[in-house]
Parts: structure tokens; C-alpha cells; sequence
């Protein structure tokens, strides 16, 4: 069963949240993931979302994606989205 990974995200520093971006992909490639939205344009169509980014990741199921969080690879990026971004990671099972 498919699992998606919901990041809500304000970025504090542009330059190292880039550099972040920019590592990301390859970890999530290597456990199964795909970004099925990374940014872009949103408009609030009711209520009002507190964060400036979206993100949602799909995963095979949620043990790949519990695995993708806690790798290596996703910590090195980690590192520096931290110091670059206030946000919620949240982990939800799909239908």
C-alpha cells in the first residue's frame, strides 16, 4: 500500500535550502520514492496554509518511507535543510 510524506515547509535560508534540494532526489530515488509535488505555485482555495512550500513524496509503503527518513543518505541532507527551513514532515498510509 502506497505511503506519502506531506512536508510543509518555510525556508529561511534560500542558499542552503538549494544545496538541500539539490541532494534530496537521489536519496529518495535509492528507497522507492518519487516527488509527486516539489514547490511550485499554490493558491489557497479555502482556510489558509501556514507554509510557503509544499511537498508530498510517494513511497511503496511506509516501512520505505520510515527508511528513507532515518537513512544516511536523507540525514546528510537533513543537516542542512535544518538550518534552512522551518517545517512538518508527516508520514500518512494511502488506500
Amino acid at each position: 500500500m502506497p505511503a506519502y510524506i506531506v512536508v510543509q515547509v518555510n525556508v529561511t535560508n534560500s542558499v542552503n535550502y538549494e544545496e538541500y534540494k539539490k541532494r534530496t532526489p537521489a536519496s529518495v530515488e535509492k528507497y522507492g520514492g518519487k516527488f509527486l509535488i516539489r514547490g511550485g505555485e499554490k493558491k489557497d482555495l479555502e482556510g489558509h496554509l501556514e507554509y510557503s512550500r509544499l511537498v508530498l513524496l510517494e513511497f511503496p509503503d511506509t516501512e520505505k518511507a520510515e527508511e528513507w527518513y532515518a537513512s544516511p543518505e536523507y540525514q546528510e541532507a537533513k543537516a542542512l535543510r535544518e538550518g534552512a527551513s522551518d517545517g512538518i514532515f508527516t508520514l500518512i498510509q494511502g488506500a
